[in-house]
């Protein structure tokens, strides 16, 4: 199970009710928000196998190699086949959106895709990006407008605070005496 205590920002009966997949049912997204090493990854993992435990094509897709692929399908002139098979499992599960920005035509070819399953499938994208630097991982804000007006129109958004784990073992290990926000000084 997961770990509520080291993560006294999330609502355990809220994540228990995610795990029932009702959501995915009815073809609704969540979307978990937050720092580097806080459980996005982790509780989207989990929600996952319950969903094929529940009989759901679920897919788990990093969001470098997502772009990688379509942008390979549409070179190779193989973009619909591609959205279409994307299209077929009733939930995708998107890691990372916006570790890395993505370039324009990343960014027409994810909203194909969004558009695509709107109301059709269901979704976890887990990020690091509040929904206000969108338009920066996208490289256009009215991209990002219009994949966010989609995703969050039937969406959960959980928004994870608190520090990473991998940094917290580091530091009961001793190999890390201080974060770099507790290193770093302010300059007035």
């Amino acid at each position: 199970g997961f770990d509520f205590e080291s993560q006294p920002s999330l609502d355990p009966k809220r994540i228990r009710e995610l795990a029932t997949c009702r959501w995915v049912a009815n073809g609704d997204n969540v979307v978990f928000l937050g720092p580097p090493g806080v459980g996005k990854t982790h509780l989207s993992v989990a929600l996952g196998v319950e969903a094929i435990r529940k009989g759901y094509r679920t897919l788990f897709v990093g969001a470098q190699s997502l772009m990688a692929g379509l942008g390979k399908a549409h070179q190779e002139g193989r973009l619909e086949e591609k959205l279409k098979a994307l299209s077929q499992v009733k939930l995708l599960i998107i890691d990372e959106i916006g570790y890395i920005p993505i370039d324009r035509l990343g960014a027409n070819l994810f909203f194909q895709l969004i558009s695509r399953r709107y109301e059709r499938g269901s979704m976890i994208l887990t990020s690091n990006q509040t929904y206000g630097n969108w338009g920066d991982i996208f490289g256009d804000p009215v991209i990002a407008s219009a994949i966010l007006d989609r995703v969050l129109h039937h969406a959960t958004t959980v928004n994870i605070k608190g520090e990473s784990y991998r940094l917290k073992e580091k530091k009961k290990a001793g190999l890390l005496s201080r974060t770099r926000e507790e290193s770093t000084t302010e300059v007035a």
